[in-house]
């Protein structure tokens, strides 16, 4: 707290101590949506404050009942697809069509994996991906992954953005959708700071507000809690905002759709 300086800690003990009404927040909302986003790090940048609210998920949800995850007003999410060259979610099928039954905008993402070349990855992304024009643009998620048993490569930031161009032009031709970027604090800082400007981003930051750790970048959207709970899953989930307002979302949403009143299965 000591960082934020005095002046603000009467400020952070309020919003703390508040309702989600005294907040001026939608009823509905609780605070276990937020996970471990304390109000004592982001302050009047909380997570609260934006309007519209999603989630991403892989098999590790396990069972998902979507019809309450959109009546909890979840407006999108992203559901893993693929991972690496050879390992898809077994669950993403099921997902990606019970999220579409509910009404709930979705998009697939891949995990790359650093020993493998992008091409193949792409290759296996779009094998395993429908090509959905009422679907959000697909996400590619590359970040360290510290725990990985069997690839431990870390290729020199002239290699990571020469191979995430390949993943992403040979995406971008296959679906006709200029796929999304997420990123970490870490590996944005170490390959990806000042790079890619003509793509959107979605980053994760859970200690502070993205725009105090994501230098020179704006980004759409910002995963703010891996740990967080919703009606119709059962234990912690990510939850992420969008930037803009309802307005913008709906702007945005019909833009990456290609539909001015996106349809969905019922």
């Amino acid at each position: 707290m000591l960082r934020f300086g005095f002046a603000l800690i009467p400020l952070l003990a309020l919003l703390m101590s508040c309702t989600t009404n005294d907040l001026g927040l939608e009823p509905q909302v609780s605070p276990s949506r937020y996970g471990d986003a304390d109000p004592q790090y982001f302050g009047e940048r909380h997570p609260a404050t934006h309007e519209i609210h999603g989630i991403d998920v892989s098999k590790w949800q396990g069972d998902i009942d979507w019809r309450r995850l959109r009546r909890a007003d979840i407006a999108f999410a992203y559901i893993k697809s693929t991972e690496g060259g050879d390992h898809r979610d077994e669950r993403f099928l099921e997902y990606w069509h019970n999220a579409n039954r509910a009404g709930i905008p979705r998009g697939a993402y891949h995990f790359y994996y650093f020993c493998r070349p992008a091409g193949e990855q792409a290759e296996w992304f779009i094998a395993n991906t429908p090509a959905d024009p009422s679907a959000l643009p697909p996400v590619l998620d590359i970040e360290w992954n510290h725990h990985s048993p069997s690839c431990k490569k870390r290729p020199p930031p002239h290699t990571v953005r020469s191979e995430m161009r390949i993943f992403l032009e040979r995406v971008e031709a296959h679906y006709g959708k200029r796929p999304l970027i997420y990123t970490t604090v870490d590996f944005h800082r170490e390959n990806l700071e000042g790079h890619f400007s003509d793509y959107q981003f979605w980053v994760r930051s859970v200690a502070d507000h993205p725009d105090a750790v994501y230098r020179r970048r704006t980004w759409h959207f910002w995963q703010y809690t891996g740990t967080g709970r919703l009606p119709g899953i059962d234990g912690d989930v990510d939850i992420n905002v969008y930037a803009g307002d309802q307005e913008q979302w709906t702007t945005w949403l019909t833009g990456a759709t290609g539909q001015q009143n996106p349809q969905f299965e019922r």
